[in-house]
């Protein structure tokens, strides 16, 4: 028979459990039969117990019970019980189950020598010899109560009658009950999840199925590995005839399985969680990634478009090592050919720069870089924020060689910014001008009329553009003005091979996002608190009187260094504030004859 445990159900023990050795009536009174399985079972120590049914004909049952003679038969007399208890405290703890007042006499004269009692179910309603015991010190016992058949809510009333009137050390739960036979569907093993979500009692299991089949020494096991604590297992010699209660009982030979089985077992939950064979067996059956594809130098790498998994001889990184590597903002080094693994040295360390496009020629607003924002031109405010970025190893005004645009040499806000002058209308051409001479690998786009860009929204665009392998990536509904665009070098390589002359590409998103065929294209869900519906670019006179609003707010307020969460935080709070600019209107995203025109010149066919 397959037995099948809910998932839910199980819970891998982390420790051995109690072993409880039931004596019970195999003896049948006989007591050479007694003392022999004491010593048979005397090399078990330790998290040992064994157990003994003291009781008397005549307080256990009336003389017209049909039991009563065999009770006759099994009674041991006090000073039996003495000799008997003796000898197994030699090697175990000893335990008594109690039925009568003859059981509590003998509890009490070997007091001293006794681990614990045990009521069955049957014993729970004896008010008889629960009164006897009101005068026993119980205080360093265990109390076992079966639980056979009884309601959660009689559970609770006995344990509480327990509590109050024996004052015990501990009170554990006891499930499984004797009948003959004992079905598998009365081991009791579903009770266990059970009495573990509404007790904290530690839970007994009493197995009392037939000794000489499999489940004997199965459902145990299956017990301790559910979260039981202990196990009580009847016992009997095998070298002769048992008279009572052989049908649940296992022989020594068995119990040593038995335990074998157990300790093994639980023992498994205590081994490392990762060992050496099972990384042995990955490293061999694991599917390395390949490329697909030729993969040029300065690219990252897309598992979805980049790769394919294959088992394979030749050394190479796992997928998750590629990542990492990524993760740590290394992009390609060298070409790699498609059909190849992927290593370590294919990769270097990306050069990350923030580049700001500026030029003086503006038509709505004149020379709006120069314009001031507090006591700082909007060109310097931009590149005071850019400088916040982390991992960005630089910041460059890229500008144009047209003289009117030497102005801006003067406007870097700080020496370690780069002034950089090249092609006037190719701003393409001069991105990868500065980039080939510095050797850049990723850049962060920003234009200078973006005087609020964020160091989080610029964490977080990175961080996804190295975990997804991008080209591009763009942040989705920020502000007007706050969003950033970062892009591999080689994808404007790819873009200014296409196109020799790149005319219209201070609209550069457009090559990009019209070209999803082409590019791995990342756009990604900024956090709600950097999401809003403002307008934070500037472009016209009214921007210009927004930020000056907002930026004496926070100088009036002593807070020089704030950032667009400050920013957004102080627009909720200032609706009439924040609507000045409101009609303010972005050609590109209005003016219906110039998006077709973007449309059709930066389309790659």
């Amino acid at each position: 028979m397959t037995l099948i445990l809910r998932r839910n159900t199980f819970t891998f023990m982390k420790k051995s459990p109690y072993y409880i050795i039931e004596v019970a009536n195999t003896h049948g009174g006989n007591r050479q039969y007694l003392d022999d399985l004491i010593a048979q079972f005397s090399d078990l120590t330790g998290n040992f117990g064994i157990k003994f049914q003291a009781f008397s004909p005549d307080t256990i049952a009336t003389k017209d019970f049909e039991w009563y003679p065999v009770y006759q038969e099994l009674y041991f007399s006090p000073s039996d019980w003495k000799e008997i208890i003796s000898e197994a405290k030699k090697s175990k703890d000893v335990w008594l189950d109690l039925f009568d007042a003859y059981g509590v006499q003998i509890l009490n004269e070997n007091i001293d020598k006794i681990k614990g009692i045990k009521f069955q179910s049957s014993v729970l309603q004896n008010q008889e010899v629960f009164d006897l015991l009101a005068s026993t010190d119980l205080q360093e016992k265990i109390i076992i109560l079966n639980i056979a058949a009884q309601s959660i809510e009689a559970i609770e009333a006995i344990i509480e009658k327990v509590k109050s009137n024996l004052k015990p050390q501990k009170i554990m739960l006891e499930i499984g009950f004797q009948s003959y036979p004992t079905l598998l569907e009365d081991s009791g093993l579903n009770k266990i999840a059970i009495l573990k979500k509404h007790f904290s009692n530690e839970i007994v299991f009493a197995d009392h199925t037939e000794g000489k089949s499999n489940n004997a020494l199965t459902l145990p096991l299956i017990a301790v590995l559910n979260g039981v604590d202990a196990i009580e297992k009847h016992v009997m010699l095998d070298d002769r005839e048992t008279k009572y209660d052989h049908f649940s009982s296992i022989t020594k030979k068995q119990f040593d399985e038995l335990v074998a089985n157990v300790e093994n077992y639980t023992a498994l939950a205590d081994k490392e969680f990762i060992n050496t064979r099972e990384i042995d067996y990955l490293h061999k059956s694991q599917m390395k990634p390949l490329t697909k594809k030729l993969l040029v130098a300065g690219n990252l790498i897309s598992s979805s478009s980049d790769l394919i998994f294959r088992r394979s001889g030749k050394d190479g990184l796992t997928f998750n090592e590629v990542l990492q590597l990524q993760a740590e903002k290394k992009i390609l080094s060298s070409p790699i050919q498609a059909g190849q693994t992927i290593n370590k040295s294919d990769f270097k360390e990306a050069k990350i720069a923030s580049i700001i496009a500026c030029r003086l020629k503006s038509s709505r607003l004149k020379e709006k870089a120069l314009l001031p924002i507090g006591n700082l031109p909007s060109v310097e405010y931009c590149i005071k924020s850019a400088l916040k970025f982390k991992d960005v190893h630089h910041t460059i005004l890229a500008s144009s060689t047209n003289p009117q645009d030497d102005e801006l040499k003067n406007h870097t806000y700080h020496p370690d910014v780069v002034f950089f002058q090249g092609d006037p209308e190719d701003v393409i051409a001069r991105y990868l001008k500065i980039c080939d001479e510095m050797d850049i690998d990723v850049i962060v786009r920003i234009t200078a009329d973006m005087p609020f860009v964020d160091p989080e929204i610029c964490q977080i665009l990175l961080e996804s553009h190295f975990e997804k392998g991008a080209d591009y990536t763009t942040g989705k509904s920020a502000a007007i003005g706050c969003n950033l665009e970062i892009i591999n070098v080689s994808a404007l390589r790819k873009i200014k091979a296409y196109f020799t002359s790149a005319e219209y590409s201070e609209y550069m998103t457009w090559y990009f996002q019209n070209n999803p065929e082409f590019f791995n294209l990342n756009t990604v869900e900024l956090p709600a608190h950097l999401v809003r519906d403002y307008r934070l670019t500037l472009d016209y006179e009214e921007d210009l009187i927004l930020f000056n609003k907002i930026h004496d707010h926070f100088i009036a307020n002593d807070n020089k260094d704030y950032e667009l969460s400050d920013i957004l935080t102080f627009l909720d709070a200032n609706p009439a504030i924040a609507v000045i600019n409101k009609d303010c209107q972005l050609k590109y995203k209005t003016d219906q004859t110039l998006i077709q025109l973007l449309n059709e010149k930066t389309k790659m066919k």
